[in-house]
C-alpha cells in the first residue's frame, strides 16, 4: 500500500476552518555558515495555495528553489525579508539573531497576518504564533518562507563571491567545508565573518589578527 502523501496545508486548514486566512509562514536560512548574515522570510500565501513540488528548501535543487522563488514573489499575498549581519550575530548569538531576522521579516510584510507559523521558533513579542518542529517540511507556508530566505541568502553569497572569488563562496555558501577552511587559512579572515564561531575564532587566535582584512 502506498504511503499516504503528507498534506502540507494541514496546519493552515485548521486555521481556515476558524475563519483565519492571513497566515504568515516564517523561516530562516544561514545559521551554520561562518560568514555573512542570517536571513529570514515571512510569507502569506493565498488560501489553499498550490504550487506543485514546493517543499522545504533543503530538499530542493537550486534550480527548483530559484523557480519557486520567482513564483512566490508574484503569487503571495505578501512577503517580507529580514537580514541580520555577522556583527550582530556575534553580539547577540545566532539563535537570537535568527529570531530578530524573523521579526524583521514580519515587520516587512505589507499585510498584517492574523496568525504566524514558524519553524520551531518562539516569538514572545508576537500574538497567535505556533512554532512547529520541522515546520519547513510540514507546512506549505513555512516551506515557502524557507525558499525565499534561502535564495535571498544565496544571492548575498554570490555577491560576496564576486568581491572575493578566491574564497569560493559560490560553492560552499559560507559553510565550513574543507576547501573553505583551507581558503580561510590561506587568504585570511574577512570582516564579515562570524568571529564567535569556533573555526574563525581559532584561526583568528592563531594568526593574531595578522590576516584580518578590513
Amino acid at each position: 500500500m502506498a504511503k499516504e502523501e503528507l498534506d502540507l496545508l494541514q496546519y493552515e486548514k485548521k486555521l481556515y476552518a476558524k475563519g483565519i486566512t492571513l497566515i504568515a509562514g516564517v523561516d530562516e536560512a544561514g545559521r551554520g555558515p561562518l560568514v555573512g548574515p542570517v536571513v529570514a522570510a515571512a510569507v502569506i500565501l493565498p488560501p489553499n495555495y498550490q504550487l506543485e513540488g514546493l517543499n522545504d528548501s533543503k530538499k530542493l535543487s537550486e534550480k527548483k528553489r530559484n523557480y519557486f522563488f520567482e513564483c512566490l514573489k508574484k503569487e503571495a499575498i505578501s512577503y517580507g525579508v529580514g537580514i541580520v549581519d555577522a556583527k550582530t550575530i556575534d553580539e547577540i548569538n545566532i539563535y537570537e539573531a535568527s529570531r530578530l531576522a524573523m521579526n524583521k521579516a514580519l515587520d516587512n510584510l505589507s499585510v498584517k497576518p492574523e496568525y504566524i507559523l514558524t519553524d520551531a521558533m518562539k516569538l514572545p513579542t508576537r500574538e497567535n504564533v505556533l512554532p512547529i518542529v520541522h515546520g519547513d517540511a510540514l507546512s506549505l507556508s513555512i516551506a515557502a518562507a524557507s525558499v525565499l530566505a534561502k535564495v535571498t541568502r544565496d544571492q548575498i553569497m554570490y555577491e560576496l563571491d564576486r568581491e572575493h572569488p578566491e574564497y569560493g563562496f559560490r560553492f560552499h555558501k559560507g559553510y565550513p567545508t574543507k576547501k573553505h577552511l583551507e581558503n580561510m587559512a590561506k587568504y585570511g579572515i574577512l570582516d564579515n565573518y562570524r568571529f564567535t564561531y569556533r573555526p574563525v575564532k581559532e584561526l583568528e587566535g592563531r594568526d593574531n589578527h595578522e590576516k584580518i582584512k578590513q
